[in-house]
Parts: structure tokens; C-alpha cells; sequence
């Protein structure tokens, strides 16, 4: 019996380290982007992040529409994929090229059609991110692949890192958007090189036509929903940009920003490890289905707590952190707070699809997401602006996530009642915690910093004091998922 649990057994402690290593990874990240988010804000004007938007959706385009999803193809393919890693290193050197040139030569018609000259210099050097992404080292596939996360920690933290000193320093003497693109650049320097020192393998030019059909067959299905993905996330960007003006987009991409980045997150890390994780069980769909609920519920527990406390005190840290100059942003965070929460649990759905080999289900249901968007949001931002915007997003994620999550319950052979207790009680358990913010709101004002950090850390409280008395009461086993967790980190340490 012990020779049969012993896979499973390591499988699980892979899956715990690597949920730690990247969660790690994500907090010092995050950390440091949101500190880098308040300097920036600070000191640059919206205007300045509504170029560097104009720069990234140009980027975010053209790398959409060239998408190979050869790395999600090696790291779903079973057994050895060494002798992949030069034909998918040589097509990405390639792709990064043709992408760099494209935006070389574009960006004056990019500039005219945003009505924005100023942006043309910016694109072009931008594009030189591109060129060292695509020549970074093949064999970081393997930090996820095979959950060795502690690499894809170091690599990606120097990236993080030196991206966060450069564009602080640069901010503090140019205090425009130049500042942005140079952090972009010394990151991507440090990412190329970090990539070199991690691994000593050394790929090479070299092209076979048979192992790129072979991986594009997979990757095909990454790619159109890679292009779907691009269409409903970075649309509303161009369509902002276009018609309300660069003020508008740097006021719109802040929002998104600090309404997405709780659940954005937590939506990263999870599906970093539980895709790899489910590939390995994908012949096993019992498991398959036990896995996807506890990562469902661990996701539903976090963003709901998240969202919620967003809703309700976006106000008070868009006045507090960001300054007056930012508060045309408040309505739109309250409303893309919700679309964060949906995207996280629709986020929970990917990795089960292209686990089983069926990415094609996600392509389908990013394209009815986008079907909504095409109908409805052209005349609701020009109607209201950009909570117009905001909100057709909100319904499209919503319609989508429907199916998705519908789609997951049927391949795991889920029961609705098992994916429904572990949405329900956090959404309760939100609701409270949005209600007792409400009141307390009414009897204190928040006046400074202190007083915003207070208020969050009683909406947490009431949020987690709720999960505990559903867990009692209704065998929610939030706290016994938590548990679980914690003597499987302590299992791994000892």
C-alpha cells in the first residue's frame, strides 16, 4: 500500500512547496509593484500612464496575434521534451524579431490613430523588451513543468526587483513617462541573463518542422483563446484610449489595476501550480474533481475577501494613497472589484481543460465573452463613460464564467451542490463583512493611513470570524482545508 501512495504523497508535496515558492514569489512582486504604484502615482500624471498603456497594447497585440503556446504545449506533453527545446527557443528568437520589427516601423500609424505623436518613440523602444523575452532560456519551462518553483522564484524576482529600482530611480529624475519604459528594459535585461545563470542549458538554432507542427497542434487552441483573451482584456483599453482620450485610459488602466491585483494574484499563483499538478492526474478523474473543488474553495475564500473589502474601501484608498488627482477612478474600482472575483473562479476552470488536453473549451467560451463585449461596449462607454466600460466587462466575465465553471462541473463530474457550498459561503461571508464596514463607516470617518489599515483589518476579521461559525455550523472545512495545508508545509520542512 505504501509503494502506491508514495507518487500521490509526492505529487501533493510538490504541489504544497510549489504553492508556497510562488506564492512567496507573488507577494515580494506585488509588494513591490504596489509601493512602485504609489511613487508612480505620485509623480507622474495619468497622462503618462495612458502612453505607456498606448506602448503595452501595442506589445499585448502584436504578441497576441504571433502566440505559438508552445511553453503550454511542453509543459502539458508527457515525457521527455528535450529534444523540443531548440525548435521552440528558435521559433520564439524568430517570433520576438518579426514582433520587434512590426512595432519599429508601426508606431507613427499606432501614434496617429490614438491621436498621440508623443507615443511613437515610446512604442519603439519598448519593442526592444521583446527581442530579450525571446531570446530568454528555453529550460525556464521546466520550473513549472516539473513544480520547480524556487527557480521560476529567483528568475522572476530579479525581473521584479531590478524593474522596481530602475523605475523608482528614473521617476525621481525624469518624472515622466520614460521612467516607465526604462524599468520595463533593465528588467528584461535581468530576466534574459537570470535565465542563463538558473540553468546551463544552452539551446541552439535549430528548427524541426515536425516537432513544431506537433506542438502547435496543442498549441493552436492556446493561441486562439490566447487571441480571444487578448481581444475582451485589452479592447476595452484601445476602445478607452480611442474615444475618451489618454486621460481617460491612464484613469481606467489604474482602476483596473487596484481592483484586479488581490484577485489577479491569486488567480496567478493557483493556476501556476494546480496546471502542471492536474496534468499529472489527468487519467485520474476522481482526483482530478478532489483537487479542483479544494482549489476552487481556497480561490472562492481569498477573492471574495478580497473583492468585497475593495467594494468597500476603494474610495478611502484611491482619496489617501493615490490623491485627489485619481478619484474619477472610484467607480470604476467598485465595479471591476466584482469582475476581478469572477475572473479568479473562472481561473480555476483553465488549468482543468488544457490539464485533460481540452484547451479548445476555453477558446469557445472567451469567444462568447467577446461577443458580449463587441455588442455592448462601444455604446456604453461612450454613453457613460468609463464605468460604462467597466461594466460591460463585468458582464462578460460573468456570462463567461457561467461556462466555464459549467464546463469544469461536467469533465470533473462534479456535483452543482459540491461547487456551490464552497462559492456560497464566502459570498455570505462578504456580505457580512461589507455590512459591518457600512456600519462602522457611518460612526468613524477614515482620516488618514492608520485608520484605512484599521478598518481593513476588522473587515478581515468579520470575514474570517463568518468562515469560522459556516464551518461549525454547515462542515464548510475551510479551516480543515487550511490545516491540511499547513501540516503538509510542515511535512515538506521536516
Amino acid at each position: 500500500m505504501r509503494n502506491k501512495k508514495k507518487p500521490d504523497e509526492s505529487l501533493g508535496s510538490k504541489v504544497v512547496r510549489g504553492g508556497i515558492w510562488v506564492f512567496s514569489l507573488r507577494i515580494l512582486e506585488k509588494g513591490l509593484g504596489f509601493v512602485r504604484l504609489i511613487i508612480l502615482a505620485r509623480l507622474l500624471s495619468p497622462d503618462d500612464f495612458g502612453l505607456f498603456g498606448i506602448a503595452l497594447l501595442t506589445i499585448s497585440t502584436l504578441e497576441t496575434f504571433s502566440q505559438t503556446g508552445f511553453q503550454t504545449a511542453l509543459i502539458q506533453k508527457k515525457g521527455n521534451i528535450t529534444d523540443y527545446l531548440d525548435t521552440a527557443w528558435t521559433v520564439s528568437v524568430i517570433r520576438s524579431a518579426l514582433i520587434f520589427a512590426v512595432m519599429f516601423f508601426s508606431a507613427p500609424y499606432v501614434a496617429f490613430f490614438f491621436n498621440t505623436p508623443e507615443a511613437s518613440p515610446v512604442i519603439r523602444v519598448i519593442g526592444a523588451s521583446i527581442l530579450l523575452r525571446g531570446l530568454t532560456n528555453i529550460k525556464v519551462v521546466y520550473f513549472q513543468k516539473d513544480l520547480e518553483f524556487n527557480k521560476q522564484f529567483l528568475y522572476k524576482l530579479s525581473i521584479s526587483a531590478v524593474d522596481f529600482v530602475v523605475v523608482v530611480v528614473s521617476a525621481l529624475i525624469l518624472e515622466n513617462v520614460w521612467a516607465l519604459v526604462l524599468g520595463l528594459i533593465a528588467g528584461g535585461i535581468a530576466g534574459l541573463l537570470t535565465s542563463y545563470l538558473i540553468d546551463p542549458y544552452r539551446p541552439a538554432f535549430r528548427l524541426n518542422m515536425e516537432k513544431a507542427r506537433e506542438l502547435f497542434h496543442f498549441g493552436k487552441w492556446v493561441f486562439g483563446s490566447s487571441m480571444l483573451v487578448f481581444l475582451v482584456t485589452q479592447g476595452d483599453d484601445a476602445l478607452v484610449g480611442k474615444f475618451l482620450g489618454i486621460t481617460a485610459l491612464g484613469f481606467y488602466q489604474m482602476a483596473y489595476k487596484i481592483s484586479n491585483l488581490p484577485t489577479t494574484e491569486i488567480a496567478h499563483v493557483i493556476s501556476q501550480v494546480t496546471f502542471p499538478a492536474y496534468a499529472k492526474m489527468q487519467e485520474n478523474i476522481k482526483r482530478l474533481k478532489e483537487s479542483y473543488l479544494k482549489v476552487l474553495q481556497l480561490t472562492s475564500f481569498l477573492s471574495f475577501m478580497a473583492a468585497f473589502l475593495i467594494f468597500i474601501l476603494s474610495e478611502d484608498f484611491t482619496l489617501l494613497i493615490l490623491g485627489d488627482k485619481w478619484s474619477p477612478v472610484v467607480p470604476a474600482i467598485k465595479i471591476l472589484a466584482f469582475a476581478g472575483l469572477l475572473r479568479a473562479i473562472a481561473s480555476t476552470t483553465g488549468p482543468v481543460f488544457q490539464a485533460l488536453g481540452l484547451p479548445e473549451i476555453g477558446t469557445k467560451w472567451q469567444a462568447v465573452r467577446f461577443i458580449v463585449m463587441l455588442v455592448f461596449i462601444y455604446p456604453l462607454t461612450v454613453r457613460f463613460g468609463i464605468p460604462g466600460t467597466s461594466f460591460v466587462v463585468l458582464a462578460s466575465i460573468f456570462i463567461s464564467a457561467l461556462g466555464f465553471s459549467f464546463e469544469a462541473i461536467r469533465l470533473t463530474k462534479c456535483r452543482i451542490k459540491e461547487f456551490m457550498k464552497v462559492v456560497f459561503f464566502p459570498f455570505l461571508c462578504g456580505l457580512v463583512m461589507i455590512f459591518a464596514l457600512y456600519l462602522l463607516k457611518n460612526l468613524f470617518e477614515v482620516n488618514n493611513i492608520l485608520d484605512l489599515f484599521k478598518f481593513s483589518v476588522f473587515g478581515i476579521a468579520v470575514f474570517i470570524i463568518m468562515a469560522y461559525v459556516f464551518d461549525k455550523l454547515f462542515n464548510y472545512k475551510m479551516f480543515f482545508l487550511i490545516q491540511n495545508s499547513i501540516n503538509a508545509i510542515r511535512g515538506i520542512r521536516s
